[in-house]
């Protein structure tokens, strides 16, 4: 069954290979921004290892990063009402000296 689209409203089409669909996991996010952009690192930190491993960094517009903040809100917050309070749990934060390497 279609779903109804409001009048002048295009259904937007979108490509993704098998890769993109399954995602990625990453357990932590490095965030960095300039007057024109906001650059997130998605990153795996291994368990018991001092390393970790990049899985994706995304760079948006400030606006688009607003907006990302707001929808991550509205969707903790319905992810809550419906399952419950998610706990904040301490999370060792990395020391100030993680950088990239290749």
């Amino acid at each position: 069954m279609a779903e109804e689209q409001a009048p002048g409203q295009a259904q937007l089409q979108i490509k993704a290979d098998e890769k993109e669909l399954l995602g990625q996991y990453a357990n932590l996010v490095l965030i960095h921004h300039t007057a024109e952009e906001f650059t997130l690192n998605f990153i795996y930190l291994f368990p018991n290892v001092p390393q970790g491993k990049l899985v994706s960094s995304m760079i948006v517009s400030p606006a688009h990063a607003k907006r990302l903040m707001h929808a991550l809100g509205e969707n903790i917050s319905r992810y809550e009402a419906q399952f419950g309070p998610i706990p904040e749990t301490a999370v060792p934060t990395p020391a100030p000296s993680v950088g990239f390497i290749q």
